[in-house]
């Protein structure tokens, strides 16, 4: 018998607070791709899976739009938070001002491509940024 994955998005797997959100922003480790800009940091508490926090701002549209990339960028992320391999990690997702979010299957497929790719591109640039340090 396989376990069964757990698809569900609790609470605990989002970034809520401020603070976290400046930390994050603090460190600079950062990559962009298309509308999508991420941003990454190791948690201050290493917790047993990794986090994200979304922004998107009033320039890339009114509130629907903006709940659309909200919704499916927390989509992409559910399903493909099994792929990241660092569990001690923050992401904010920042979505840029380039026009709403494509619709149907491909759509959301081609985001978690995507999102898995930029979250690994922040990861390694974070282990090079704290490799630099440790030499210093």
């Amino acid at each position: 018998m396989t376990p069964e994955i757990n698809f569900h998005f609790p609470r605990k797997l989002r970034l809520l607070r401020t603070a976290d959100f400046h930390r994050v922003y603090k460190q600079r480790q950062s990559v962009a791709s298309g509308p999508l800009i991420i941003y990454g940091a190791q948690q201050a508490m290493s917790l047993a899976h990794p986090r994200i926090g979304i922004s998107v701002s009033r320039r890339v549209g009114n509130a629907v739009v903006r709940n659309q990339w909200k919704r499916r960028l927390r989509e992409a992320f559910r399903q493909v938070r099994f792929q990241v391999d660092e569990n001690n990690i923050d992401v904010i997702v920042v979505v840029r001002a380039t026009g709403k979010p494509r619709a149907g299957q491909k759509a959301v497929q081609d985001m978690e491509r995507d999102l898995v790719a930029l979250i690994k591109r922040v990861i390694s640039k974070i282990h090079t940024s704290h490799r630099g340090q440790a030499t210093c």
